[in-house]
């Protein structure tokens, strides 16, 4: 006889407490957090002030650990990884995220000549904590769809 999937299940007390915060991961934000962005045919977002409001809230421990940043083409990269204590198992896990922010030239300038002899002034001031906040958003998306 083929085992269930249940049978497998040591601790079904603790699978029914994951599976409820699980549950609760993957419902739709409020609506009313949700943005547009004019500058990507209204694409929809989270903002990233929603989202560490909702890891303040769910986990309570959480941090962020930047583990690349990289200037590409004329962008900065980030990739971070976000750790975060499960409120059931009580044990730190984490997930990676990558981000991106397009560095400002001077007009005219195109993106794929790396020549930062045309950065704006303060480019990388403005573009290195988006992309940080692309990354922390990236990370905090495999955590369910309440995270955008």
């Amino acid at each position: 006889m083929k085992p269930k999937i249940i049978d497998l299940i040591k601790d079904k007390e603790l699978a029914v407490q994951q599976d409820q915060f699980k549950f609760l991961l993957n419902q739709a934000p409020p609506e009313q957090w949700i943005k547009k962005n004019p500058y990507a045919k209204n694409a929809e977002y989270l903002p990233i002030d929603k989202i560490e409001h909702l890891l303040d809230t769910l986990f309570q421990q959480w941090k962020v650990e930047i583990l690349e940043s990289k200037p590409v083409f004329n962008a900065i990269q980030v990739t971070v990884r976000v750790h975060y204590l499960d409120p059931v198992t009580n044990t730190w896990l984490f997930h990676d995220g990558v981000g991106a922010s397009e560095l400002q030239t001077a007009q005219g300038t195109g993106i794929l000549k790396p020549d930062f002899s045309n950065l704006n002034k303060g480019a990388i001031e403005i573009a290195a904590p988006k992309a940080k906040s692309e990354a922390i958003k990236d990370a905090a998306d495999h955590l369910g769809r309440l995270f955008g």
